[in-house]
């Protein structure tokens, strides 16, 4: 992918209320004119953005289906018409101290029959030792197998233990009359490790009370001289079927819920978490009495992927550096993992700023595991090749595995805790700077996403911003967030688009709109066409006409046949306006022939000609003939035919495309004499003797040129 001249790691945005900063901001704004700050090429920006953009908006961008939030479930309120609320427990308990009920554990044991395998040969081993370190990772049923263990043996009452006990005072807390203990996730670290000593103390006073511990840790626990158990947890299906199991009695109704779609899709994963089994299950239950709604439980998974994104930046427990890192994979989501965590760090520093104001922000080289952060983040790391402008690259990638994560933790940020808005925004903006134009373009997506989430305060702190800049590429990034954002269906994008279309509208922000418009048109073709018309009959300069005829070019070139069939009526019916409206069509009309891929207006021409729809055929022969006779186009057009035929050089299927054409093109003598010479003037590509098919071409149209075809009539202007 091609680079802007001039396109470099560009420093950290100045502070806002720093005059020096101000200054140097507006120090770099004055390099409009130079030749660093031209406008990127139209069509190596838009190839930018398709590939750049991740795969749960591109979708929306290019025209294919709509792609909503999708996974997690809402344990919040799901608003379907009237206020229906909807709480999953996802089984974590809230004490930290005091007696189990029994009951809790009885109804445990209803939904983990079926599991005793699991827990067998952990029995045996509690049985003989009495103490047990049961290690995982979270969220999958650690504290439920080790109440079933504790269970299976008997020891009742079971008592929960602090996990902030220090592991040198277990043996302080296994007294009284419990024959039970579970510590679930006990707090270590290099201070206070859990060692095997510690165990060996508690071991001997629970073996003469007759009493069992199980003490629960996760992957990463700092263990000293411990033999912690691994804990191999069922499938999440598993889990389901065993949930539905018990809260349905009837067993053809079960077959009939795990047989409805949203079963399917949720038991075809592998990925959830088991707390999200259950709540699923409680909630096909729920619909199987008649409690919610099949619409009502489309919204559960959507849910549990808010309610963990909430538990995320709600607690003290995800550390801040975390945190960043759950924002910057938000924004780079299946991106590769490294520029991941190199702008996370970056966040991270702009976090510690406003946490600690005064001080430089510390961020460690060292000490992160990408085992850790991609697990506690539900993300999966895989490899795949990435675009660059020297060829593909292998990368490694990381990705949620919930495709709505992404856009709930930006909705939670952004709404939710109102002072990350000031990192955040110094670091979009840092993006929005930067040399890559993957991250320029995640900035943009970023900035989409929140003005879905909320337009006004999106517009006025980000987009803005960067569409009055009297840099280009600041607009383009404007451009690409509006454009963005109105194929993610946030509000109002076309009324801005227009406004900025007027003639009182700012110079920059008319460029942002015309980009734009290249962008949504395929969405709104006949407003983007007429809103670019509008643009042009402003009083512009040369500059602003060619950017206009750019992106009017880039809509007449899109992949849809319907889209480019609505652009080209258009297209003829501003023909007939002057000058502003002739010059508009026949300059798109030109660029399109010359820049779109693979002969696309060629091969439209041929396939509208020989299969009816002759409507299309007529008013690209007249949009042909109309260049080729106006002295502004004639040598760009002829340029453009030059140029197919070069292609056809060695490709029969063009040279049968361009003998269906060019006699078309023939109204008269000096039509055929045009084409004529610059059939027999053409060279090869690098010079030396003409194409053979140039000759062959010659021929056609001179044997498809009849005398009454050859009269000097005037081209007409439409097609009727």
């Amino acid at each position: 992918m091609s680079e802007q001249p001039g396109d470099k790691q560009a420093d950290w945005p100045p502070n806002d209320t720093d005059p020096a900063a101000d200054r140097q901001e507006q120090a770099n704004g004055e390099h409009t004119d130079t030749e660093e700050d031209r406008p990127q090429d139209p069509w190596a920006a838009r190839r930018e953005l398709y590939e750049h953009v991740p795969a749960a908006v591109s979708g929306s961008l290019i025209g294919g289906d709509q792609t909503g939030v999708s996974g997690g479930s809402v344990a919040g309120d799901v608003v379907m018409g009237t206020k229906v609320e909807h709480h999953y427990r996802f089984g974590v308990t809230t004490r930290t101290s005091g007696i189990i009920p029994s009951g809790e554990i009885d109804d445990l044991a209803l939904v983990f029959a079926g599991y005793e395998e699991l827990v067998h040969p952990l029995r045996e081993r509690l049985c003989e030792e009495r103490v047990l370190v049961l290690s995982g990772a979270p969220f999958t049923g650690r504290r439920s197998a080790a109440l079933m263990l504790l269970r299976s043996l008997d020891a009742a009452p079971v008592r929960a233990v602090d996990p902030n006990t220090r592991p040198t005072a277990l043996m302080d807390e296994v007294t009284g009359k419990s024959l039970g203990y579970l510590v679930c996730d006990l707090v270590t670290d290099r201070e206070k490790p859990l060692r095997d000593i510690d165990l060996w103390a508690v071991r001997d006073a629970l073996r003469e009370k007759g009493a069992y511990l199980v003490v629960t840790v996760d992957l990463f626990a700092n263990l000293q001289g411990v033999d912690a158990a691994e804990w191999r947890p069922p499938s999440p299906q598993a889990v389901l079927r065993s949930h539905l199991h018990a809260r349905v009695l009837d067993p053809r109704k079960e077959s009939e819920l795990l047989a409805l779609p949203l079963s399917r899709e949720f038991l075809d994963r592998d990925d959830h978490q088991l707390r999200e089994a259950a709540a699923f299950a409680e909630a096909l239950a729920a619909h199987a009495d008649g409690t919610i709604t099949y619409e009502e439980l489309k919204e559960v998974v959507p849910g549990l992927v808010r309610e963990q994104v909430e538990e995320w930046f709600a607690d003290d427990e995800t550390l801040l550096r975390d945190k960043a890192f759950l924002i910057s994979l938000a924004a780079f989501d299946e991106a590769a993992y490294a520029l991941t965590a190199e702008l996370s760090d970056a966040l991270w520093s702009e976090f510690q700023r406003t946490e600690d104001a005064g001080r430089e922000p510390r961020v460690g080289i060292f000490g992160t595991s990408i085992t850790k952060r991609l697990r506690l983040s539900r993300a999966v790391e895989y490899s795949k090749e990435e675009h660059t402008e020297w060829g593909p690259v292998r990368q490694r990638m990381a990705r949620f595995q919930e495709p709505g994560t992404a856009r709930e933790i930006l909705r939670e940020v952004w709404t939710s805790h109102p002072s990350a808005r000031p990192a955040l925004l110094k670091w979009l903006r840092r993006l929005a700077q930067d040399g890559r134009p993957l991250v320029r373009t995640r900035a943009a997506v970023t900035a989409a996403l929140l003005a879905k989430t909320d337009l006004a305060s999106a517009m006025a702190l980000l987009i803005e911003g960067w569409a009055k800049s009297k840099l280009y590429r600041d607009c383009l990034v404007a451009a690409n967030a509006l454009a963005t954002a109105h194929a993610i269906e946030a509000p109002n994008i076309p009324q801005i688009l227009r406004s900025w279309c007027d003639e009182d509208a700012e110079p920059r922000h008319r460029w942002t709109a015309v980009r734009a418009y290249a962008l949504v048109g395929p969405r709104m073709p006949d407003e983007a066409l007429e809103a670019l018309a509008e643009a042009a009959r402003t009083e512009g300069d040369e500059q602003e006409a060619e950017h206009i005829a750019e992106s009017a070019a880039l809509l007449l070139s899109d992949e849809s046949a319907q889209v480019r069939s609505r652009v080209l009526r258009g297209l003829l019916e501003l023909l007939r306006e002057e000058p502003s409206g002739r010059r508009l069509a026949l300059r798109a009309f030109v660029l399109a022939c010359a820049r779109a891929d693979s002969r696309l207006l060629l091969r439209w021409y041929t396939e509208a000609a020989t299969s009816g729809i002759s409507e299309d055929a007529q008013r690209l022969a007249l949009l042909w003939k109309a260049a080729l006779g106006d002295l502004r186009y004639t040598a760009d057009a002829l340029k453009a035919l030059a140029g197919w035929v070069w292609e056809a050089d060695g490709d029969p299927q063009a040279e049968r495309e361009l003998a269906v054409l060019l006699p078309k093109l023939v109204d008269s003598t000096e039509d055929r004499k045009r084409l004529d010479h610059m059939l027999g003037r053409l060279r090869g590509r690098r010079g030396g003797d003409p194409p053979a098919v140039a000759g062959r071409l010659v021929a056609v149209l001179r044997s498809a040129a009849a005398p009454s075809a050859i009269t000097g009539r005037e081209v007409p202007m439409t097609t009727e």
